[in-house]
């Protein structure tokens, strides 16, 4: 699994997808992947920004340290992880523009038989995390992407924020997670890899 190249791409206001993307970044290296941890490019006016605490001290302490990603990461990559939070039940508009912006590669083909997966996080249970996770795979399947969903591969999926889709957490009004979901992320990252390392043979 060493030659795998890993793009972990997420968007996260608060710290929550971030700190996913993180966890993936340490499982996909523990599996020997080469890993990009990148962020969809925030859209937001510094106003919005501002006027939330946790959202402008996590924008502070990523914005110039964090890269943000680009068409150029994607082609690299022989797998793509996405995490993202949740918006009515759909992806936040940030990874939605940097989806949209694959035109170039989806025409050329460039994105065909790349393996992916996606996670997910909302403020409350059953907020929309399997059906942001299911909108995602959507555009991913007009790519031609291999997308290597968790299913119940694990028991570890079971009992943590783990689901068939993706692995999904619930945050509580504070911005703490409720659920131990940095199991079933392992797990994820791990097939993930396992499955672009078959695929590249």
């Amino acid at each position: 699994m060493a030659n795998v190249k890993l793009a972990v791409v997420y968007y996260s206001s608060t710290g929550t997808n971030y700190q996913m993307a993180k966890w993936a970044e340490e499982a996909g290296k523990a599996a020997g992947a080469e890993v990009r941890v990148l962020r969809a490019p925030e859209l937001a006016p510094e106003a919005a920004i501002a006027s939330n605490p946790a959202w402008k001290a996590h924008w502070d302490a990523t914005k110039d340290v964090i890269p943000e990603a680009t068409s150029e990461d994607l082609e690299w990559a022989d797998a793509i992880l996405f995490s993202v939070a949740t918006r009515f039940g759909g992806i936040a508009s940030q990874m939605k523009q940097y989806l949209d912006m694959q035109g170039g590669l989806w025409a050329k083909g460039a994105l065909v038989n790349k393996v992916v997966s996606a996670m997910s996080s909302a403020q409350n249970n059953h907020g929309g995390q399997e059906a942001s996770i299911l909108s995602l795979y959507t555009s991913l399947m007009h790519w031609g992407a291999i997308i290597a969903a968790p299913g119940y591969s694990d028991p570890v999926l079971f009992t943590t924020g783990g689901n068939p889709y993706g692995a999904s957490v619930t945050v509580d009004g504070e911005g703490n997670m409720v659920n131990d979901v940095k199991p079933a992320v392992d797990v994820q990252v791990k097939r993930l890899i396992d499955i672009a390392a078959r695929i590249k043979g």
